[in-house]
């Protein structure tokens, strides 16, 4: 397998220059001051194209949407422009497929709220052991409203799920199977193409977590055959702010949980209460902007969807540099226990690493490595049903080391030292 990315886009027909660390470097302003961020599966730094949108909203077009007069309607606009960024990244076929908010969870209780007025009591739910509570709690809550909750677990030892489970939970009254594209925990990528075809078999609608994906890969809401897809934005390199697919004809289908007076088919108003916030709508376009900028800063001149695609090809293949260096390290290591797949194969998963030390607690490790300036951590990560399952030896949880593209080997290197010599 090549080392480089060069070398691996070369082997795919295309003409790239080197990996252009000082580019990346220099589009996060957060960069470069001495500390250094292995925490991104919490929230990433923001390129700078992102701020600059929230400043020319905030300096141009400051005012409530709707209004007739020129600023609301360059607002609106550029609102309008946010939601089209967000389509964008996700490849939804319009724009009124994305709802806009504040966070994954909020959305996801949200879409629950809207279609629990389509569902009847008796009607199924499927989540799993292995997700994020974002996408488990809020279908939990819709017991109250008569729906029986059913459990995919992730089988003793492993860590891809298996369909077989998943077929044997499914029956003509199941209405929506619930599961992540990527473990925060495991750093693996589930096979959602292959879980969608089941589940539509079955007559079910399948809802996506991307937030731990959509960081690392393009995601394509299309090919996938996802009905709802989530992810986060502030772990996409933007800013604290979240962005929920639903295919038009669901959403309009579903019911409305902002004003009464809401017509039905005012989608996807009807799912936004109070609006989402305008300047970080807005700032979406930035996103958009660094993709564009760091796909053109190796060689690749594309815009839009093009340049999506394109720029995650390259991170794709730097974050599987950074996943090696650091599982080989850690695979040489008889007391260290990784969780989650071994291989940095980009096609297997993301560089989410998780791992616990023999006879250590993860608490006190992650709290030795902070004063060097590294910023890692430990926990569940809100997965605790998954780590609570795992019955770890200690009783804090895992390790997590959760890098991005910005992440460069001489900080995996210098994680691996401080590591070292811990021993």
């Amino acid at each position: 397998m090549p080392d480089t990315v060069a070398e691996r886009i070369k082997m795919r027909g295309g003409l790239v220059a080197e990996w252009n660390e000082a580019f990346v470097t220099r589009s996060f302003p957060a960069l470069g001051r001495g500390q250094v961020f292995l925490d991104n599966a919490g929230g990433s730094q923001v390129a700078q194209q992102v701020g600059d949108r929230i400043t020319q909203y905030l300096f141009s077009a400051n005012v409530q949407l709707g209004a007739s007069y020129a600023a609301s309607v360059k607002a609106a606009d550029m609102v309008h422009q946010g939601r089209n960024a967000l389509a964008t990244l996700l490849n939804a076929e319009r724009a009124e497929e994305v709802v806009m908010g504040a966070t994954t969870t909020q959305l996801f209780d949200q879409l629950a709220r809207a279609l629990v007025q389509t569902w009847a009591p008796g009607d199924e739910v499927i989540v799993t052991n292995f997700d994020h509570e974002a996408n488990i709690g809020p279908w939990k809550k819709l017991a109250k409203d008569g729906i029986v909750l059913r459990e995919w677990s992730m089988r003793p030892g492993a860590h891809l799920p298996d369909l077989e489970d998943l077929a044997a939970l499914l029956t003509d009254r199941t209405r929506l199977v619930a599961v992540t594209h990527a473990s925060n925990i495991y750093g693996t990528i589930n096979p959602i193409r292959a879980i969608a075809d089941l589940v539509h078999e079955a007559g079910a609608l399948l809802c996506v977590d991307g937030v731990a994906f959509a960081p690392h890969r393009a995601v394509d809401v299309q090919t996938l055959g996802a009905d709802f897809y989530a992810f986060s934005v502030y772990k996409v390199y933007g800013t604290h702010f979240s962005a929920l697919y639903g295919r038009y004809d669901l959403l309009l289908a579903s019911g409305n949980i902002n004003h009464s007076f809401f017509p039905n088919d005012k989608v996807p108003q009807k799912l936004e209460p109070g609006n989402a916030n305008y300047e970080l709508a807005y700032s979406c376009v930035g996103v958009i902007d660094y993709l564009e900028a760091l796909a053109q800063a190796h060689g690749i001149n594309s815009e839009g969807r093009a340049a999506v695609e394109a720029a995650f090809g390259l991170v794709a293949d730097h974050e599987e540099t950074l996943s090696r260096q650091l599982l080989s390290y850690l695979k040489g290591r008889p007391d260290v226990k990784i969780i989650g797949a071994t291989e940095a194969d980009q096609a297997l998963r993301v560089p989410t690493v998780s791992f616990v030390i023999d006879g250590s607690s993860s608490r006190e490790v992650v709290e030795q490595v902070d004063p060097i300036g590294i910023g890692i951590r430990y926990g569940d990560f809100y997965s605790r049903k998954l780590v609570d399952d795992l019955e770890l030896p200690n009783g804090d949880g895992v390790i997590r080391v959760s890098a991005v593209h910005y992440n460069t080997i001489q900080e995996i290197d210098r994680l691996i030292d401080v590591l070292e010599n811990l021993r």
